[in-house]
């Protein structure tokens, strides 16, 4: 019995991020004639990142103006992309600063994208966002107390 590979298409570097009230630091996506949804912040890893953990510092503060501190990969998503499957590396991380002006990702000027705006949902309160995609929701509210306790301190 032999498997075939399904060849990995994109690879992405996402962060379960939290602030200093234990919030989930997440982007509320909006676009035309779909309804809003929640995505955790991160995307692409390029081929000049020199590991995974890099490429997600790079994308927090191009979609965020945000530094934090990343920690241990908490899981990771596969799924179904056009010639073969995206995998999404998920990492907990703690916010250190945030400071929106500083942003410089094209999803921030390019209207076409649709809206992006930050919002901070209590965890407690997650089960009522359609945080995308929704196995990583199920993931978080299942482990909630474990990805707390395993944050990075910020030193």
């Amino acid at each position: 019995m032999t498997s075939s590979v399904v060849p990995i298409v994109r690879r992405s570097a996402r962060a379960v991020l939290i602030d200093h009230e234990g919030q989930l630091v997440a982007i509320k996506r909006t676009k035309a004639g779909v309804a809003p949804y929640w995505t955790t912040p991160g995307g692409g890893i390029e081929p000049g990142d020199p590991s995974r953990e890099a490429a997600l510092e790079r994308e927090l503060l191009e979609e965020l103006g945000a530094k934090a501190v990343i920690g241990q990969q908490l899981t990771l998503i596969t799924s179904v992309a056009e010639g073969g499957q995206s995998v999404q590396y998920f990492f907990a991380a703690t916010l250190v600063s945030l400071d929106e002006s500083a942003r410089t990702g094209d999803e921030h000027t390019d209207v076409s994208r649709g809206g992006y705006e930050m919002e901070r949902i209590p965890l407690e309160q997650l089960a009522e966002y359609d945080l995308k995609p929704t196995v990583l929701r199920d993931f978080v509210l299942e482990n909630r107390s474990a990805v707390l306790a395993d944050l990075p301190p910020v030193v």
